[in-house]
């Protein structure tokens, strides 16, 4: 069953690429942009993270936490942020449980073959940790303009 808008946003606990816990439970209060990618230093993954790094003054002004999720180690992340120079936290799901509570963790197919993996989306959740906004729809180049065009409509 798919996270819809209005329910509680499911609660979780992840290391980030510091190896620090993050609970987003704790970020209540503050909006969280959780955007699930499927792996880091890889070409659209890394185009939609220097979209969001570059959109962070705004993101910061309208009370808005930038999360990334991704079933790659902590130390995979490190390098990722260090390389692109990011700043926001990425968050380590190498069980990929997270990514099954919000049902990203799918059947994808490329080039002929069939694997399990994450299924690009983006959760706005509010204030009071409900889930306001799902972005399902978009390009990896535009992500962070969806995203702003729907928090200043």
């Amino acid at each position: 069953m798919a996270i819809e808008v209005g329910q509680v946003a499911p609660d979780f606990t992840l290391l980030d690429q510091d190896s620090n816990s993050v609970t987003l439970s704790e970020l209540k209060g503050k909006k969280v942009l959780l955007y699930f990618y499927p792996r880091a230093s890889t070409p659209g993954c890394t185009t939609q993270a220097q979209g969001l790094r570059d959109s962070k003054a705004q993101l910061d002004s309208l009370n808005v936490v930038v999360l990334g999720i991704s079933p790659d180690t902590p130390k995979k992340l490190t390098n990722f942020i260090n390389k692109q120079e990011l700043n926001f936290s990425l968050l380590a799901d190498e069980d990929h449980a997270v990514c099954e509570k919000y049902h990203v963790w799918q059947l994808k197919k490329f080039m002929g073959k069939e694997n399990m993996g994450v299924v690009r989306t983006s959760f706005l959740i509010g204030e009071a940790g409900n889930i306001e906004h799902v972005f399902d729809k978009f390009k990896t180049k535009d992500h962070h303009e969806v995203v702003l065009a729907h928090l200043t409509q």
